[in-house]
């Protein structure tokens, strides 16, 4: 169905408003906005792709867009305002322009009869599984305030999470970039004066580092373009190798078994499994399909493919709590909280707990790792350039040695 953009004026408060509507023609879209109470302006014409297109980029859409929009939005439901009125109101309000768009889209999916988990699940780039859960239970409890409340607190830990994870990168990645300059710079710049020096003296042995250094430099200055080929393609051919199934399971298993990193990803991982646990089911959900989607949450196929084990298990009557213990993917404290909640009927409350717990954890070890770097960056950096600077002088000492730099200046 073809889509309009209008432009119309609320007749009580004489406000205009801005938006869009999905009709047959131009006609019918007018009548439906007078149906709304609303007195048409203009209503143009507009594309279906400038809506559709906007799926490829909603990456670009920040954490703290969305957290805002759920917020907004289950305060003025909580305030009493109708959904479709409480949305517009979000969209004027709304400075993301893809965002603003995917509003104004989901305004006309709701009048159109949809529900706003279906007209949410439109766009699965920008509203994942837990947020379509969340407001499905909150829609058919009629707690949809709070599930969206859920929503926003679930979004900003884990934009909270992302964002520490990504502040303790960026000394590293400083080090290891300043480390691979001073290498460029030593083998285009050094690396060739030091070799005129040496030939200067005919008949000189150089060590086999000497050569093998100043082979490497002769290939990145003559060559650049084909070590810069190499570098560029090969970063690229690594990145989508591990877009793929093989390249994930690798990067996976890396996260969760190479130190010093593999303490901190394990506790990334049961504090995603607990909070999202722990709030779906604090909504409604059934419990097989929390487990369900918290297998696509974690976002590593070895814990999801753990989880996925446990609902067989429970599946086959037995408890959450028994069915991942022993689990070599799961850190103790989560089954045995999970036990103590199915005891006392507080498994909600436990596994908050346990997020609580595990996010103070990754903290603590964000703040050890950040600690722990930065020496072993730059004792490797240290070493590196040692290793060049030996390659460099070993042979004037040699020269030195044998007297041949006093005998070439008489």
């Amino acid at each position: 169905m073809p889509t309009y953009s209008y432009t119309a004026r609320n007749s009580a408060t004489g406000k205009e408003t801005k938006s869009t509507i999905e009709a047959s023609s131009e006609t019918d879209a007018a009548k439906a906005i007078q149906g709304q109470g609303l007195t048409p302006i203009a209503v143009k014409s507009k594309k279906v792709a400038s809506i559709s297109g906007i799926g490829s980029k909603l990456n670009r859409i920040r954490a703290k867009d969305k957290v805002l929009f759920f917020r907004q939005l289950s305060t003025l439901i909580n305030a009493g305002l109708p959904l479709s009125q409480s949305l517009r109101n979000v969209s004027e309000q709304t400075k993301n322009k893809k965002l603003k768009a995917i509003i104004d889209d989901i305004i006309n999916n709701v009048e159109g009869g949809k529900t706003l988990s279906n007209a949410l699940s439109k766009y699965p780039d920008a509203f994942n599984r837990v947020v379509i859960n969340l407001v499905a239970a909150g829609e058919t409890s009629g707690t949809l305030d709070k599930a969206l409340e859920r929503i926003a607190n679930q979004l900003e830990k884990d934009a909270d999470i992302a964002s520490k994870i990504r502040n303790a990168m960026i000394y590293p990645i400083v080090i290891v970039f300043v480390m691979v300059a001073v290498v460029v710079f030593m083998m285009v710049k050094v690396v060739p004066q030091i070799k005129m020096l040496y030939t200067s003296f005919p008949g000189t042995s150089l060590p086999i580092e000497t050569r093998v250094l100043m082979d490497i430099s002769n290939f990145i200055i003559k060559y650049w373009y084909i070590v810069l080929v190499i570098v560029v393609v090969g970063g690229f051919a690594l990145y989508r190798w591990f877009k793929t199934e093989s390249g994930t399971k690798v990067f996976d298993a890396l996260k969760i078994n190479s130190p010093p990193f593999k303490s901190l990803f394990r506790m990334i991982y049961m504090a995603r499994f607990s909070r999202t646990s722990a709030t779906l089911i604090g909504a409604g959900v059934p419990l097989l399909s929390v487990l369900q989607i918290a297998s696509e949450n974690v976002a590593n196929f070895y814990v999801s493919r753990s989880i996925l084990k446990a609902a067989d298990k429970v599946k086959g009557g037995k408890s959450l709590g028994d069915s991942l213990t022993g689990d070599p993917y799961f850190l103790p404290l989560v089954p045995n909280m999970l036990k103590i909640g199915e005891a006392s009927g507080s498994v909600e409350a436990m596994l908050n707990k346990s997020a609580d717990y595990y996010e103070k954890e990754v903290d603590n070890i964000i703040g050890s790792i950040s600690t722990i770097i930065e020496p072993v960056l730059m004792v490797l950096l240290g070493i590196v350039a040692m290793i060049i600077v030996a390659a460099i002088l070993l042979p004037i000492y040699s020269l030195a040695g044998s007297g041949a730099i006093s005998n070439n200046g008489q």
